[in-house]
């Protein structure tokens, strides 16, 4: 049930919307496990801390690490250094490397935490987040570079699975009081809801993947009323669900596509898939 915008605007009325691009310089990380948080049952917080974490930066709410897990049999882990052209690795095997949104970094404390949604049946990053004890080691790199989407809008759509709820939470956490968003988000039953701190006004929804349709974040936004005005959104689930709520927004509620950053986070089938849309 959209409700149209009353005047459709366009980065080049609105200059003040534009996003902004940083690059940062790529760094490669050796860091130690330092606290294992079991948030639900689907989710499980990990702290990472050491010396390696000077200058590290994450100034957009959705930026995404690479994360290079040991060796399950060894417990060894390699890590490249930067080249003239990029990373270089030593002779071998190279890690399992998957990309995570960082939940929260503490520049005075030196941590860093990572929220990883355990998926069945898992993947390397879901088994080895599974049995993470303190004192284990992850390699970090990144990120390469930050996207900073103002807050400015008239009101915010985020619209994610239990993947995105890091990025999801970041931005609730950067948007001002004054601000409006409408929230929903798919986790597999009740017990996988999460508190949702925020100074904006929110509305959350949140969609129970246990007895849904195939795509139940769909069906969630189908019955949403839209309020009017100018607004951002933000989308990030499994690629065919994705992929169907940007097309939603841009066909059926006349959305602008210069303001929908929509993303894949996996892929049904697939154990890395991660693509912008």
């Amino acid at each position: 049930m959209p409700t149209l915008p009353e005047t459709p605007s366009t980065t080049e009325s609105r200059p003040e919307l534009v996003a902004q691009r940083v690059r940062h310089p790529l760094r490669f990380r050796q860091l130690q496990v330092s606290q294992v948080e079991r948030l639900t049952p689907h989710l499980v917080r990990i702290t990472l801390a050491g010396d390696d974490l000077d200058g590290f930066v994450s100034l957009g709410f959705d930026d995404h690490v690479k994360l290079f897990f040991p060796d399950p049999v060894t417990g060894a882990l390699a890590l490249p250094t930067v080249g003239p052209e990029g990373p270089v690795w030593p002779e071998g095997t190279r890690p399992t490397m998957r990309d995570y949104t960082p939940h929260h970094f503490d520049p005075v404390a030196h941590t860093l935490q990572i929220d990883f949604a355990l998926h069945q049946p898992g993947g390397p990053a879901t088994e080895w987040a599974a049995q993470a004890q303190v004192g284990q080691t992850l390699g970090v790199g990144g990120p390469r570079g930050s996207l900073i989407v103002p807050t400015g809008f008239d009101w915010h759509l985020l619209v994610g699975d239990d993947t995105a709820l890091p990025a999801i939470a970041r931005r609730l956490v950067e948007l001002p009081a004054g601000a409006r968003a409408e929230v929903l988000i798919e986790v597999e039953g009740p017990d996988d809801q999460i508190a949702l701190p925020s100074a904006a006004a929110l509305r959350v929804q949140w969609v129970h993947r246990r007895g849904a349709g195939a795509l139940p974040l769909l069906d969630a936004l189908r019955r949403t009323a839209m309020p009017a005005g100018v607004f951002h959104s933000w989308i990030a689930c499994e690629s065919t669900q994705a992929k169907a709520l940007r097309a939603y927004l841009t066909t059926e509620c006349q959305a602008n596509p210069q303001w929908i950053r929509a993303s894949s986070y996996w892929r049904r089938g697939s154990a890395d898939a991660h693509e912008s849309l």
